[in-house]
């Protein structure tokens, strides 16, 4: 006999057995592998970043030294010291520092290159800047000597009047060092040596007596702080009251290699002759360099170093008021 109709049939199939969770022990063997994995992926991408990043800063720092290395600052382009004629950074060669030892002024360079040396005394002044461009504007490079109590007047002018020639030291408040006692010019000298070396951002070595006022003893201080005594070849009369008209003929006259041209900043007939000047140097093909480049390239012989002015001309370095 069939079962009833409404009897429910026994459901044949099995029960559906849950699975057992793992045991803690794996659970946590499992958690610790997988920081493990964790922290070595991360290592990787760590260590991979580090290794670009290093490659890129090493490359940087190459470029940037190329670059440095191909770039020269003022003075780069000098061949090293002790090569006959080389400048250092400060432009002082080794043909300056021979002329430092012998202890005497400087008049002139030697005579047989195509240069000459324009020099101005007394700045920074109310001209300085105008003289700066004139000078900037005609390619033509010279030398300043700074009366220390003037820096303060313009306290870049003396860098830029550096970066076109040379400065030099002319006392500090412009006295005639022979009327001196011999510590108050040493004064004189060191004071203003110092702070044009800090205003110019180098050392200076050249040294301008005013009024061309020296003695033995003024030449030995100069030499003791390690500075030449440059003089002059050729006086502009401008601070003895010549107009632009008179300047041009006597530093036009007295245009000739290796002279030493001594002027003024500070003069507006000084500024107004300087066009000719320029010209003249052109139609005797010279060439105007610092002070330093000039006898560095053309040096005067112990000989005429000897012979002082004489050595240069009759008239060398006696011009009254010069200086």
């Amino acid at each position: 006999m069939g079962p009833e109709p409404n009897e429910a049939r026994p459901d044949r199939r099995r029960p559906r057995q849950r699975r057992s969770s793992p045991p803690a022990a794996v659970q946590r063997r499992r958690a610790a592998l997988g920081l493990v994995l964790i922290g070595l992926v991360a290592l990787t991408i760590a260590l991979t970043a580090g290794h670009a990043s290093h490659g890129q800063g090493h490359g940087a720092a190459s470029t940037s030294g190329a670059a440095g290395g191909g770039a020269a600052g003022p003075g780069g382009a000098d061949a090293s010291p002790g090569t006959p004629g080389s400048q250092t950074r400060s432009g002082e060669s080794s043909e300056v520092r021979r002329l430092v030892a012998l202890g005497k002024p400087i008049y002139c360079a030697g005579s047989r290159g195509n240069e000459v040396a324009l020099t101005f005394d007394d700045g920074p002044g109310p001209y300085t800047r105008l003289m700066l461009a004139k000078l900037r504007k005609h390619g033509v490079h010279a030398t300043f000597f700074v009366v220390g109590r003037n820096i303060a007047l313009d306290a870049v002018a003396t860098r830029l009047e550096r970066a076109l020639g040379a400065v030099g030291d002319h006392t500090f408040t412009h006295p005639l060092l022979t009327a001196l006692p011999t510590g108050e010019a040493e004064v004189e000298i060191v004071r203003t040596q110092q702070a044009l070396a800090r205003s110019s951002g180098a050392p200076v070595f050249l040294f301008r007596p005013p009024y061309g006022g020296r003695d033995p003893s003024i030449d030995a201080i100069a030499q003791a702080h390690g500075m030449l005594e440059i003089l002059w070849t050729v006086d502009s009369a401008d601070s003895l009251g010549a107009n632009y008209a008179g300047i041009e003929r006597n530093v036009i006259g007295g245009l000739r290699p290796g002279a030493i041209v001594l002027m003024h900043e500070n003069h507006g007939q000084t500024v107004r002759a300087m066009p000719s000047i320029f010209a003249a140097l052109q139609r005797k093909h010279l060439r105007a360099v610092s002070v330093p480049q000039l006898l560095s390239d053309d040096p005067p012989s112990i000989g005429r170093v000897e012979a002082g002015g004489a050595g240069c001309g009759s008239k060398a370095g006696r011009s009254p008021g010069g200086g």
